[in-house]
């Protein structure tokens, strides 16, 4: 059995993969200040009653938080005793990285482009919201084109609020209308709305830069924030909350086969 790790800032996903379906997923908040023996015990007991535990052999983790990278290292070789592919630009993941420095790529967009390109075999724009909302192109050819990063709807909701005495934090959700009759219902509509209108906006200049525009070009969404925005918009063909896992499978298929 694989054990998936895909280490973001905000949240750490985490899977097995039984080699027919992803038998047990999890998601656990990030908090680089936790030690190996903090989060060892923590998955150790996940595996346990998921009855994995000694099932998995093999582990496979992206990260783009560096402190925990080797924590998770720590806790793959030394408490659960198993190999550990850590994901990076030299990783041999038969995507071409069309970036000016390849190595300052996250490796989360990679693999979400790997996963992207296995399931449409296709042209694709994958729009990840998370702590960042991220838009990255992959091409038919199967290439990493790059993209686009903009603040996270989160973060614009604390900075909102943090930083204008007369406004307080509102539940992320849509208002009634856009139209908001009073500041919860005016606030929620420029945070969902305005970054509904942001994705509408970049998804469009996107497809028209798009060197295979000529194409059906996918747009996909995941990250933890895509289910508040996929039911207002029709630009997002497809949602999968577990595409980085995905891309972590193939790619752990592509190096051991």
């Amino acid at each position: 059995m694989l054990l998936a790790l895909d280490i973001g800032n905000t949240n750490i996903t985490l899977g097995v993969w039984n080699g027919r379906s992803w038998q047990h997923t999890w998601r656990l908040l990030t908090n680089p200040s936790q030690t190996a023996d903090e989060y060892g015990i923590i998955l150790k007991m996940l595996l346990k009653e998921a009855g994995v535990l000694t099932a998995v052999d093999q582990a496979i983790m992206a990260s783009v938080v560096p402190a925990l990278s080797q924590t998770f290292g720590q806790i793959c070789v030394e408490q659960l005793d198993v190999p550990l592919l850590t994901v990076n630009s030299d990783t041999p993941m038969s995507l071409a990285i069309l970036a000016d420095v390849p190595s300052a790529v996250g490796a989360d967009r990679l693999v979400n482009a790997v996963a992207a390109f296995e399931l449409f075999q296709g042209p694709c724009i994958i729009i990840d919201m998370g702590t960042a909302t991220k838009f990255d192109l992959v091409s038919a050819r199967q290439e990493f084109l790059g993209g686009v990063i903009a603040p996270g709807l989160g973060l614009a909701a604390e900075a909102l609020a943090s930083r204008a005495a007369k406004l307080s934090q509102v539940a992320l959700e849509a208002p009634p209308q856009t139209i908001g009759k009073n500041t919860v219902h005016a606030m929620q509509s420029g945070l969902v709305f305005g970054y509904l209108s942001l994705i509408e906006g970049l998804v469009a200049r996107l497809k028209a830069e798009h060197p295979d525009h000529a194409q059906k070009i996918h747009t996909l969404g995941t990250g933890g924030l895509i289910d508040l925005m996929a039911p207002h918009t029709a630009v997002i063909d497809h949602i999968d909350p577990w595409l980085t896992l995905t891309g972590l499978r193939v790619i752990h298929e592509r190096v051991t086969r």
